[in-house]
C-alpha cells in the first residue's frame, strides 16, 4: 500500500496569514493527503525560486485557539499559547524528543533517479512518480537486486543516507527540501526537491521542476515513512512555540515560505572560501618573546568556529610584522589547526609559543564588525535571539536570526544603520522588536568590544 506525507497545494490569498486548507484523513491516523487545490496565487512567490512546494505543507491543520491572541513577536522568549499543542505530543513512531537529535534506521539503499515534475501535482501524480522511480531502479523480478547497506539518519533537521560501515554521509538533504515520501511494501521512496534558476520567460503554471528520488528496502519501511512525516511535525511545532505563534495564524506552507524567503546566511563562508582572504604568515621574534596577541571566541554559530584577534600587543612581533589586524581568523600555528578547539586549548597552543623564533600562522582576513542581514516577513515572527545590555545571549536554532549570520557572544553595534552603543536595554529591544522586512545587525565578539573600549585589560599570549 502507498502512504505518503502529501503537499497541499492550497491557493491563498495574498494578504494576511491565514489557516491552511483541509485535509482528509489517511487510513492510518496520522497521514494527511491534499488534492490538488490550486495554485498558489502569484502575488505571495515574488522572490522565490520557484522550486516544488516542500512536504512541510501536508502537515494536519491545527486546532483553532481557545485562548485569547499573543502579543506580536519580539526578542525575548515567552509562553508558548495554551491553543498550541507542545512538540512532545506529536504522533508517530519516534519518542519527538529523540527527533531533535535524530534517530537512525537501518536499510538498503538500491539506487537514485531524477524525475520533472509540476508545482503542485495532485496525490494521484505524486504516487505515480514514487511508482515510475521504483520501477526505475528495481531490478525485475528474477534478476538480482544491486543493494548497498546504509543507515538511514532522521531528524528535524536533516535527513542523511550514511553508510553503514565508516557512517559517511552518501546523502545529505535539509528537511525542508523533501517533497514527497512514501512506502511501497518494503520500500521506501524518498522525494527532494532541486532548486533551478528562475526563468521569467516561462509562466509559473507550465515551469517543470527536478526532484531527485532515492529508493531504500527496509522491513520498516512503513515506520521509516512515518517517522519522516513526524519530524515535519515536531519542527513545525517547535517553531510556532518557539515565536509564540498561534497555529492558526501560520499554515505549514506560510512556515515553509518563511525559512525559504530568508536565504541562508553565506557572507562567512564566501568570504572563507575565497583564496586571496586565506594566507600564511610568518612571524620571526626573539626566544622567549611572546607573539603579543590577545584572541577572544569567534563566538557560537559560526560557520568556521576558531578564534579571533582582539587586540595587538603595541610594538609585539604581531604588530611588527604589519600582516595581522584585529578581526582575523587564526586557523592553524604552525600547522597545529585551532578549529573548534576551546578557547583555553588555542591559547595555550599559542602560548607554547613563546619559546621559538619564528612562527607561521595561517589565518583569514576578517573585519572585527560582522553584518547579519535577516528578512521578517511580519512582526509576529519572533526574530529568535535574546539580547541582554546589547549583548546576544541566546539564539534559536535554525531560527530566522541564525540563518541570517546572527552569532551568540556578539555584541550589537548598529541596527539598520543607526547605531546602538551607548543606547539603553530597553531602547534596543524596542527597536528590534518594531523591525521588519530586512533588518541589518552589526556586532562583534563582546570581548574585542570590551577590549577596544578599555573595558577590559588584554591578556598578550
Amino acid at each position: 500500500m502507498l502512504r505518503a506525507q502529501e503537499e497541499l497545494a492550497a491557493a491563498e490569498k495574498p494578504e494576511g496569514l491565514g489557516r491552511p486548507e483541509s485535509s482528509e484523513e489517511g487510513p492510518s491516523g496520522n497521514w494527511y493527503y491534499g488534492e490538488g487545490l490550486g495554485e498558489v496565487d502569484s502575488t505571495c512567490e515574488g522572490g522565490r525560486d520557484g522550486s516544488p512546494e516542500p512536504a512541510w505543507v501536508a502537515l494536519p491543520p491545527a486546532a483553532a485557539p481557545q485562548a485569547e491572541q499573543p502579543p506580536q513577536g519580539g526578542v525575548t522568549t515567552r509562553e508558548p499559547p495554551s491553543s498550541c499543542p507542545a512538540f512532545k505530543e506529536v504522533p508517530g513512531p519516534c519518542d519527538p524528543e529523540d527527533l531533535l537529535d535524530g534517530v537512525i534506521f537501518g536499510a538498503k539503499y538500491l539506487g537514485s533517479t531524477q524525475l520533472v515534475s509540476e508545482r503542485n501535482p495532485p496525490t494521484s501524480v505524486r504516487m505515480a512518480q514514487a511508482q515510475e522511480a521504483v520501477d526505475r531502479i528495481k531490478a525485475p523480478e528474477g534478476e538480482s537486486q544491486p543493494m548497498t547497506e546504509v543507515d538511514l539518519f532522521v531528524s528535524t533537521q536533516r535527513i542523511k543516507v550514511l553508510t553503514a560501515d565508516t557512517q559517511e554521509a552518501m546523502m545529505d538533504h535539509s528537511l525542508q527540501t523533501i517533497s514527497y515520501i512514501a512506502d511501497i511494501g518494503s520500500l521506501v521512496v524518498l522525494m527532494a526537491r532541486r532548486k533551478l534558476p528562475r526563468r521569467s520567460e516561462v509562466t509559473e503554471e507550465k515551469r517543470l521542476y527536478k526532484m531527485i528520488c532515492h529508493v531504500f528496502h527496509s522491513a520498516d519501511a512503513q515506520i521509516i515513512a512515518q517517522a519522516i512525516g513526524q519530524a515535519f511535525g515536531v519542527a513545525y511545532q517547535r517553531f510556532l512555540e518557539a515565536n509564540s505563534i498561534d497555529p492558526s495564524q501560520l499554515s505549514p506552507r506560510q512556515y515553509s515560505r518563511a525559512l525559504e524567503d530568508q536565504e541562508q546566511y553565506n557572507a562567512e563562508l564566501n568570504h572563507f572560501s575565497r583564496q586571496e582572504n586565506c594566507k600564511d604568515v610568518c612571524i620571526r621574534k626573539q626566544k622567549g618573546e611572546i607573539l603579543g596577541i590577545a584572541v577572544v571566541e569567534s563566538g557560537w554559530g559560526s560557520i568556521l568556529p576558531t578564534v579571533v584577534i582582539a587586540n595587538l600587543m603595541h610594538g609585539g612581533p604581531a604588530e611588527r610584522s604589519g600582516e595581522l589586524s584585529i578581526g582575523d581568523r587564526l586557523m592553524s600555528v604552525n600547522g597545529t589547526s585551532l578549529v573548534g578547539l576551546p578557547l583555553h586549548t588555542c591559547q595555550s597552543i599559542i602560548r607554547e609559543l613563546k619559546h621559538q623564533p619564528e612562527v607561521t600562522l595561517n589565518i583569514v582576513h576578517c573585519s572585527p564588525v560582522t553584518t547579519a542581514v535577516i528578512r521578517r516577513p511580519d512582526s509576529k515572527y519572533q526574530l529568535g535571539f535574546c539580547v541582554e545590555n546589547g549583548v546576544i545571549c541566546s539564539l534559536m536554532r535554525g531560527g530566522i536570526a541564525e540563518r541570517g549570520g546572527v552569532r551568540v557572544g556578539h555584541r550589537i553595534i548598529e541596527i539598520n544603520g543607526q547605531s546602538v552603543v551607548a543606547t539603553p536595554h530597553e531602547k534596543i529591544i524596542q527597536i528590534l522588536t518594531q523591525a521588519v522586512s530586512e533588518v541589518h545587525i552589526k556586532t562583534m565578539p563582546a570581548s574585542t568590544y570590551r577590549l577596544l573600549t578599555g573595558q577590559e585589560q588584554p591578556l598578550f599570549l
